[in-house]
């Protein structure tokens, strides 16, 4: 179900996805720009009612997979809507060659969305090279996998503990230890989160955690401040 998160913004929550073994929810996002046209990041299974809110609201002209770890439902999407245009984050064009991607997300907004959505590509990291937007209308930042949180309970046995070394279970969602061990070009990365830091940004959304809705600006300096004190 599409829950309004702001003014032309929704985000819908789909089944937990297993990765090995552990169990990660799965959210997508919905913006509708000015054109009418609408943006759908990190797409989740499709469902028939899925399908009939999305379209109450808007046509499907740009599906965006954020990075290369969140392409799982895009063929689905790639045959209901195939007018529309699919863009790649670094690496996934290789990894997914049975999608026929339309663009390459890059470090700076596709015009159909400049004006509109900010992005920036955060690089430096072994694992994966994830996009961050700026949706400005609603003052919200979107992350993928470089902020998560698991569910209280979701986990359990020595998955639990794995996930509390991980620092997946925090009090507020936080950058994976995986992911900072996997930032070998720290340089990189602090200069790519720089633009994102300076975003008057209101909320956070993330694929995996609560979203932040109050005092995002602080949210973010402590999110972040193991890289950039």
């Amino acid at each position: 179900m599409l829950k309004e998160f702001g003014p032309d913004i929704w985000i819908a929550d789909g089944a937990t996805v297993s990765v090995a073994g552990f169990h990660y929810p799965s959210r997508m996002v919905v913006i509708r720009l000015s054109d009418g046209a609408l943006f759908i990041l990190s797409p989740i299974g499709l469902s028939a009612d899925i399908r009939a809110e999305v379209l109450a609201i808007g046509r499907v002209q740009h599906v965006v997979a954020p990075n290369s770890l969140h392409h799982l439902f895009l063929p689905e999407w790639k045959r209901a809507y195939p007018e529309a245009k699919f863009h790649a984050p670094p690496g996934l064009r290789k990894k997914r060659g049975d999608i026929g991607f339309d663009g390459d997300l890059r470090n700076a907004p596709n015009p159909d969305w400049a004006g509109e959505i900010d992005q920036v590509l955060v690089r430096g990291n072994l694992i994966t090279t994830e996009a961050v937007f700026f949706h400005r209308k609603s003052g919200t930042v979107l992350f993928t996998d470089l902020i998560q949180q698991l569910p209280v309970g979701l986990v359990s046995g020595w998955r639990a503990v794995i996930a509390k070394l991980d620092l997946m279970t925090e009090d507020e969602p936080s950058v994976p230890r995986k992911f900072r061990v996997a930032f070998t070009n720290r340089r990189a990365a602090r200069d790519s989160l720089q633009p994102v830091l300076a975003w008057p940004a209101k909320k956070v959304l993330m694929a995996h955690g609560v979203p932040i809705e109050q005092d995002a600006q602080a949210y973010l300096r402590r999110a972040f401040k193991w890289l950039i004190p």
